[in-house]
C-alpha cells in the first residue's frame, strides 16, 4: 500500500495515466467557438488627454515692494509656484536688503533660485522655471567692447 502511493506521488501509476490520456483524447473532439470580434468595442472607452487637460499657463509677476510687508506676496506667489521680478529702485537699502533675505530663504526652502538681474532687479523662481545665462556676463562684455 505504502509502495503505491509512492508510485502515484511520484507519477508511475500506470492505471490513472491511461484514463488521463483518454480524457485527453475525448476533448480533442470537441470544437469550441470563438467569438468574432466584431469592431473595436473598447474604441468607445479611448479620450483623448488633450481635449481634457488644459496646460497650467507659468506666470511671472513683476513687484516694486515699497516697504517690508511686501515680501509676504512675494512668497506667497513663490509658494504658487510662480516666478517673480523685484524691483527695489523704490526702495531705501537697508529694508531692501530685508526684503532680499526673507525672498532668498523662501526660494532657498522651496529648491528655487535667485538671481540678480539688474541694478536692484532680482529674479526669483520655484523650483520648476529654469533660467540660463545671466545679465551681468552681457553687461560686462557691453563694457568691454564700448
Amino acid at each position: 500500500m505504502v509502495l503505491e502511493k509512492l508510485n502515484h506521488f511520484f507519477g508511475l501509476n500506470e492505471e490513472e495515466e491511461d484514463t488521463e490520456n483518454q480524457a485527453y483524447t475525448n476533448e480533442d473532439n470537441v470544437t469550441t467557438e470563438i467569438p468574432q470580434n466584431k469592431g473595436n468595442l473598447h474604441r468607445d472607452n479611448v479620450v483623448s488627454l488633450q481635449d481634457h487637460v488644459q496646460p497650467q499657463k507659468s506666470q511671472i509677476l513683476l513687484y516694486e515692494p515699497r516697504v517690508f510687508s511686501d515680501a509676504k506676496d512675494v512668497a506667497q506667489n513663490l509658494l504658487s509656484g510662480k516666478a517673480v521680478i523685484v524691483n527695489f529702485s523704490r526702495m531705501e537699502d537697508e529694508p531692501s536688503r530685508r526684503v532680499v533675505d526673507f525672498v532668498t530663504g523662501t526660494v532657498y526652502a522651496l529648491g528655487g533660485k535667485i538671481q540678480r538681474v539688474g541694478d536692484k532687479i532680482f529674479l526669483a523662481t520655484p523650483p520648476k522655471f529654469e533660467t540660463d545665462g545671466k545679465i551681468t556676463d552681457m553687461l560686462d562684455k557691453k563694457d568691454q567692447l564700448g
